[in-house]
């Protein structure tokens, strides 16, 4: 069985990117891909080969529906499980997001104990 160890966040909010390296690299103990952008995950992606990706919905340049699209092209992405993190929680926001392709939903303001054990549930049943 895999070890579960590597994860790309894609948050273009700087403090957004330091709670997530505290919570999943300082208390998750992960090994983390931190991105603020789009293109910079796309840039990473292959070469890094993360097992889940969090991903910003609302990013400038490209935004998380679109970059999760062009993330599903790549070879080495096939069947990774992608998690959308946003602060719009509406139930209609959140289907057309699973409707994209996310394997589930992270809402802002998370809590960073719980997000290390929440992203492995996700990783358990968002593989394939």
């Amino acid at each position: 069985m895999d070890m579960f160890e590597r994860v790309m966040c894609v948050e273009d909010d700087a403090d957004i990117r330091t709670i997530l390296d505290f919570s999943l690299g300082g208390m998750g103990g992960f090994t983390l891909s931190l991105c603020e952008s789009g293109p910079q995950a796309l840039e990473r992606a292959e070469s890094f080969r993360p097992q889940l990706v969090l991903l910003d919905v609302m990013m400038p340049e490209m935004s998380g529906p679109e970059t999760l699209i062009k993330l599903r092209a790549l070879p080495a992405m096939k069947g990774v499980p992608i998690v959308f993190l946003t602060a719009k929680a509406m139930q209609d926001e959140v289907e057309a997001l699973l409707e994209c392709g996310a394997t589930g939903i992270i809402v802002k303001p998370f809590d960073p104990v719980a997000l290390p054990q929440n992203i492995r549930i996700y990783w358990e049943h968002g593989r394939g």
